[in-house]
């Protein structure tokens, strides 16, 4: 699928425009970081911190991928729901995991404060019930929380509050959750690449790595350089282009799309949502939405399990969004653009390792905002010598997609399609 990331909101709003250089000839770190995204320079962040030499290699440039062009949204928890969570690794681990989410969100509040982030980073976000049965999902989610996970912060809205709340007739009910929130998800990339460099992390962009070679030390082949390195890791995500098959194939690029409006009145963006939180729908192929800071709405919904993007991207997000905000039927769409995100089979983070030098962190599932930088962390508090955290993620087990490269993507159309009919119902 062709990549349309330069065509966003996001790009068009950056705080500055990146220039690193190619890496050339031959080099030595102590750690080598594959990927420029919120994962990789949240690695290379803590490392450089606790005084590593490293390095980050990006085939592109700083945010290309979804760290860079996702929804920006901020929410608790992963992919995989809490109760999914137990069933893989039981009541006591789901807890620590579900903890360490919340570590997550903290860690981002801290890195923006101490970096001085320029990212409108905001609190709040909803979830929404679209049929009856979600409703009772929603109120069970919210007992679920506070009873067993001791989370102190939600408001359940009955259907009157919600369309109080949210300028759309589609909605039954919500969940605002005040912990979680909402950011500029390539500003927030970009700052992370200023306090990495600031630090000491040398970054490469148009660096694609071609090959690497294990062993101790690591070897890892670009077209004009090499980096020999004693610790590689691996934050590629849905980019890792074969580069290591046994993980890759644990995870599945999955397209997804958003829309920017084009400028709205203040008070419009404020009649569309009241409290400018964002919000996302329950069901397995969510709408999402928000409203940006040059108000805008900022509107994701379609996603493509076949790699082939939409016809006409803009008027087809349009329409979406439509479907949710009637008023809006005849705004222009200014930006529309998409990319792929990683899912895993069972929805979970994948974190873990290769050997013992080789760190890896995928499978976010549309929740990365928050999970990449745990992800970050925890991988680096690995390499210093304090596993426990990796440990912990790595006991979540993890299967291949069925099919291999050539039919997992016909298998997951068609398990799709099953939802897509589940959602309707």
């Amino acid at each position: 699928m062709a990549e349309s990331a330069h065509e966003s909101w996001y790009s068009q709003s950056a705080n500055r425009i990146t220039s690193y250089p190619e890496l050339r000839g031959a080099q030595s770190y102590d750690v080598c970081v594959l990927g420029a995204g919120i994962t990789g320079l949240s690695t290379a962040l803590n490392l450089a911190e606790a005084g590593f030499s490293v390095c980050v290699l990006e085939a592109y440039y700083v945010g290309w991928g979804a760290s860079g062009r996702s929804g920006g949204q901020m929410i608790f928890g992963f992919g995989a729901d809490q109760s999914r969570i137990e069933s893989l690794v039981g009541k006591d681990d789901a807890k620590k995991i579900w903890d360490a989410g919340l570590h997550g969100m903290k860690l981002l509040r801290q890195r923006v404060h101490k970096h001085d982030i320029r990212c409108d980073l905001k609190p709040g976000h909803a979830h929404v019930a679209i049929k009856p049965r979600q409703v009772e999902e929603l109120r069970q989610l919210q007992e679920s929380l506070e009873k067993d996970y001791g989370y102190p912060s939600l408001e359940f809205w009955d259907e009157s509050k919600v369309r109080h709340e949210i300028g759309s007739p589609r909605y039954l009910a919500g969940l605002l959750d005040h912990n979680s929130g909402h950011l500029h998800p390539l500003n927030y990339t970009l700052g992370l690449a200023d306090a990495a460099e600031a630090a000491g992390v040398e970054i490469f962009e148009q660096s694609p790595v071609q090959y690497v070679l294990q062993g101790n030390p690591v070897r890892v082949t670009t077209p004009a350089g090499e980096v020999k390195a004693d610790y590689l890791v691996l934050a590629g995500n849905a980019y890792l282009h074969k580069l290591m098959p046994s993980i890759e194939a644990r995870i599945m690029p999955v397209g997804t799309y958003i829309c920017a409006s084009e400028r709205l009145d203040e008070s419009t963006c404020r009649s569309l949502l009241r409290r400018d939180i964002a919000v996302a729908d329950i069901n397995f192929v969510l709408d999402y939405f928000r409203c940006s800071s040059d108000h805008r709405m900022l509107f994701g919904g379609r996603v493509s399990y076949s790699t082939l993007p939409p016809m006409d991207l803009k008027a087809a997000m349009g329409k979406r969004m439509a479907s949710v905000f009637p008023q809006l039927r005849d705004a222009k769409v200014d930006f529309a653009w998409g990319g792929y995100v990683d899912i895993s089979m069972n929805r979970a983070p994948d974190f873990g390792r290769i050997g013992g030098n080789i760190f890896y962190a995928q499978g976010f599932s549309g929740h990365g905002i928050a999970s990449t930088g745990l992800a970050g962390e925890l991988m680096a508090q690995a390499i210093q010598g304090n596993a426990a955290g990796l440990d912990l993620f790595s006991r979540i087990p993890h299967q291949p997609f069925p099919g291999g490269r050539t039919l997992r993507t016909p298998a997951l159309m068609l398990a799709m399609a099953w939802y897509r009919m589940r959602d309707l119902l």
